[in-house]
């Protein structure tokens, strides 16, 4: 094995440079998505109380059914224990499989970037690595794809489960002395974010497998017909 030798030329190539906006963008991916965390409050008002604020709050991996209502005093409120009442809905397999599978990208950009920069030699004279490099760069396509999918759609119902549909989900917000008014709900425009860079990423991704196929065999041409080119004893013409 040729020994760790720093070449930065790969990086002005398309192949270093699309796979350095690939490390940037998986950051961004599960960054914007792993570190949120918002609320959501209603307004409580029956006949002995006035108008009370009780909030729900929530964030990743979303499993809103585990998220309770509280006062701000924790006491009982118009009568309700309001601990004793939840959020709706469970998208943590959707956000965890979008950040778990952004991470393990940008642990697999790092350790491209170091072959690239510190074993050109190796990668360019193998006929493995590039290959292997290929079909990774395609199963992670398909998989933002998949993934970035999944968690938009977990999105959209994650704002109408923490939206103004709460009202009516609520059993306290049911009884007739109980009056709720939908308050608010924490900007989820991070979490936007989060979707636009994986499919951005799938995209950067999709382009990338072009330039990483140029490296493999299937597209380098044999070292067979690398030496007739050069002058080699060319094959015997046909009848």
């Amino acid at each position: 094995m040729s020994s760790f030798q720093i070449n930065l030329s790969p990086l002005k190539e398309p192949l270093g440079f699309i796979k350095v906006l690939e490390w940037i963008a998986s950051i961004f991916a599960f960054a914007t998505c792993g570190c949120f965390k918002g609320k959501t409050e209603i307004q409580v008002h029956c006949s002995h109380v006035a108008n009370s604020t009780v909030t729900a709050a929530f964030g990743y991996p979303f499993r809103l059914n585990q998220a309770s209502f509280q006062t701000a005093s924790g006491e009982e409120l118009c009568g309700k224990k309001w601990s004793s009442y939840f959020l709706i809905g469970d998208y943590s397999s959707s956000a965890q499989f979008y950040v778990t599978f952004a991470v393990f990208v940008f642990l697999y950009c790092i350790a491209a970037l170091l072959l690239y920069v510190g074993y050109t030699n190796l990668y360019r004279d193998s006929r493995k690595l590039p290959m292997i490099d290929f079909v990774v760069t395609l199963v992670a396509t398909f998989l933002w794809l998949v993934s970035t999918s999944a968690w938009a759609k977990a999105l959209t119902d994650i704002k109408i489960a923490t939206g103004h549909n709460i009202i009516q989900e609520l059993d306290a917000c049911k009884q007739p002395e109980v009056t709720c008014y939908f308050d608010s709900v924490t900007s989820m425009g991070s979490l936007n974010v989060s979707v636009i860079f994986g499919f951005l990423n799938m995209i950067l991704w999709g382009g990338n497998a072009w330039f990483v196929y140029k490296e493999t065999s299937l597209h380098s041409p044999s070292n067979t017909s690398a030496a007739h080119s050069q002058g080699g004893i060319p094959p015997p013409a046909g009848m």
